[in-house]
């Protein structure tokens, strides 16, 4: 695992959200920067950091290909131990970064050392491949979680993400014709990017508010 941290946020939030990588973009990607952004303006600190695969990335011209999830899952268990967290932690990420962090996640929240998990576009199955899915865990979940997901994300449109049993501790918040991305075509939708991450920062301060932080 990469030993920096990247920080963006208040020295003294109400909750501090650990954020991984998805599969293919760095911790710094335009998405993980704007998702992060928005978050930073609900007054969240915001601590993201990358797998060793994707650091080693920026000082060798090799791309080796992700590792499966659950490789990856002692690098964000020693990432939880590294992130300096005075107040509640919220663990999770984009795409795969969240998806190893609920596997971890009941373990972490059991020993009082999470509040809570948040998933920026689970991939609920490989795209194009819906009956692979991904979703065993979460059917007894007993973390509090939110997956902000845009309907026609092609890792888990709404109408496949609805016929899934899903623990009742996973709350859903879809976002109008985003993608993976949670990008909406605004000619078709009328939103903007901007729209939808406003929505999905304000979601996850009102569940945290319910969830995480009473």
């Amino acid at each position: 695992m990469s030993e920096t941290f990247l920080i963006t946020g208040p020295d003294n939030p109400p909750a501090t959200i650990l954020l991984a990588h998805g599969a293919g973009a760095p911790m710094d990607s335009k998405s993980m920067t704007a998702a992060s952004e928005a978050l930073v303006g609900k007054g969240f600190r915001i601590a993201r950091f990358e797998f060793a695969y994707m650091a080693a990335r920026r000082t060798s011209d090799a791309r080796k290909p992700p590792p499966k999830a659950e490789t990856l899952i002692p690098e964000y268990m020693e990432a939880v131990k590294e992130v300096a967290s005075s107040g509640p932690l919220i663990i999770g990420g984009k795409s795969m970064g969240g998806r190893v962090a609920s596997i971890i996640a009941d373990e972490l929240y059991d020993q009082g050392a999470i509040c809570g998990l948040l998933c920026i576009g689970y991939p609920f199955h490989p795209p194009g491949k819906p009956q692979q899915l991904r979703t065993a865990h979460l059917r007894n979940l007993r973390s509090p979680t939110l997956i902000c997901q845009g309907t026609r994300d092609e890792f888990g449109t709404r109408e496949e993400v609805e016929t899934y049993p899903l623990s009742p501790a996973i709350s859903l918040r879809w976002l109008e014709d985003g993608d993976h991305d949670l990008a909406p075509r605004k000619k078709i939708s009328g939103f903007s990017v901007a729209d939808h991450l406003a929505t999905m920062a304000a979601s996850v301060k009102a569940w945290a508010d319910e969830n995480c932080l009473r």
